[in-house]
C-alpha cells in the first residue's frame, strides 16, 4: 500500500498543469494559519480570497500587510470565489458556518482540536474516526478531505520546498471522494510540499497531530507507511466491529 500510494503521489505531481479553477482558492479564516496559507498560495499562483467571521472591510489591513495580493471578502464570497476552500477557523468555532454553505465545494479540513484552545468538547475529544468525520456531517453536502493540518503555521511556511529538494516535507490528504483528494494533492505539490493520498477520510485521525509544540516531520515514503501500518491495524478493529 505504501508504495502504491508514493507511486499514486508521483503521478499527480508529474501530471498537466492545474487548469484555471484549480488557480482559484478559498480560505475561512484569516488567523496565523489562514494568512500562513495565503501567502504560500499567492507565491504558488493563487487567485485567493480569505474570510474571517466578520465584514471583508474588518480584516482588509490585516490582509493587506500578512497576505499581500489577497482579497479580503465575506466567508460567503470566499466561497463562491473557488471550488477548493481551506476551512482554518479554530475548530470550536466549525459549528458556527450554515451546513449547506460549501456545498458541492470541496473542502479542506485544515483543522486540528485542542483542547486548551478549544475547550471540553466531548463529540470532538471522543471522535474515534478522527475529527473531519465530525465536519462531515456538519456540511454533509461537501467534499471534506483531510489535509494542511499537519505542521503548525511557523513550520508550514518554513517545510515549503521546490519539486524534487531532498529534504521536501510530505503532506497527507484523506477523504472519501477521490476526485477531490486528487485535487488536494495538486495543490499540495504547488505549496511546496510533496503530496500523500491517506485513504478514506477517518483516516485522516492518523494526520492529525499529537499536540507536541513541534509537530513531526515526514518524507513522503515515511508518511506512505505510516498511514499503511495504521490502516493495516484498524482493519481487524473494523472486522471485528
Amino acid at each position: 500500500m505504501a508504495m502504491a500510494a508514493i507511486e499514486l503521489a508521483e503521478g499527480i505531481a508529474s501530471g498537466p498543469a492545474p487548469g484555471v479553477d484549480d488557480l482559484r482558492l478559498g480560505i475561512v479564516g484569516a488567523g496565523k494559519l489562514g494568512t500562513t496559507l495565503a501567502r504560500a498560495a499567492i507565491a504558488a499562483g493563487y487567485d485567493v480570497a480569505i474570510s474571517a467571521s466578520g465584514a471583508a472591510d474588518d480584516i482588509a489591513l490585516t490582509v493587506d500587510v500578512l497576505a499581500p495580493g489577497a482579497v479580503a471578502a465575506t466567508t460567503e464570497e470566499a466561497v463562491r470565489h473557488a471550488n477548493i476552500i481551506v476551512l482554518a477557523v479554530p475548530m470550536h468555532r466549525f459549528r458556527e458556518l450554515p451546513r449547506d454553505l460549501f456545498a458541492g465545494k470541496i473542502l479542506v479540513d485544515a483543522m486540528n482540536y485542542w483542547r486548551r484552545v478549544d475547550g471540553d468538547d466531548p463529540e470532538l475529544t471522543t471522535a474515534e474516526n478522527g475529527t473531519s468525520m465530525i465536519v462531515q456531517e456538519r456540511f454533509p453536502s461537501a467534499r471534506v478531505v483531510k489535509s494542511l493540518n499537519q505542521l503548525g503555521y511557523h513550520q508550514l511556511e518554513e517545510s515549503e520546498r521546490p519539486k524534487g529538494a531532498p529534504d521536501r516535507v510530505a503532506m497527507g490528504a484523506a477523504g472519501d471522494d477521490q476526485l477531490a483528494v486528487r485535487k488536494v494533492m495538486r495543490l499540495l505539490d504547488r505549496l511546496g510540499f510533496d503530496p500523500v493520498p491517506a485513504g478514506p477520510l477517518k483516516n485522516g485521525l492518523v494526520l492529525e497531530p499529537d499536540g507536541s509544540p513541534i509537530a513531526t516531520t515526514y518524507s513522503a515514503e515515511q508518511l506512505a507507511k505510516l498511514v499503511s501500518r495504521w490502516a493495516d491495524q484498524l482493519q481487524p478493529h473494523q472486522r471485528s466491529a
